[in-house]
């Protein structure tokens, strides 16, 4: 195979996994605002800070990893991948919370 070919497909591994990362994180940030609730600014501020963050981490791989070049199809990838991710492990948090409530519920 051609390095060049090489290099994409790295390149679009590196992305899903950068996305399902952001996604986990975005998931400990949830978590956390069910340990600590608090009002829709600091809410918004959160979720601000989390989207910069979520910027950066992927310029920051597009400059690693492609010498700065934007590719579109990395951020395509990043995105999706965190859509996917968050459509199956918000399901799966969802039924361990539900357990969890239920282990923790005062009688």
């Amino acid at each position: 195979m051609s390095s060049d070919i090489l290099a994409e497909a790295r390149l679009l591994i590196f992305s899903v996994l950068t996305g399902a990362g952001l996604m986990a994180l975005y998931d400990l940030l949830r978590l956390f605002r069910l340990v600590m609730p608090h009002n829709w600014f600091w809410i918004g501020l959160e979720d601000l800070l989390y989207w910069i963050f979520s910027g950066f981490v992927t310029f920051y791989l597009l400059y690693l990893e492609n010498d700065g070049a934007l590719r579109l199809y990395v951020i395509g990838a990043v995105l999706l991948s965190m859509l996917v991710c968050d459509r199956i492990l918000r399901a799966f948090l969802r039924k361990v919370l539900k357990k969890a409530r239920r282990c923790f519920r005062m009688k």
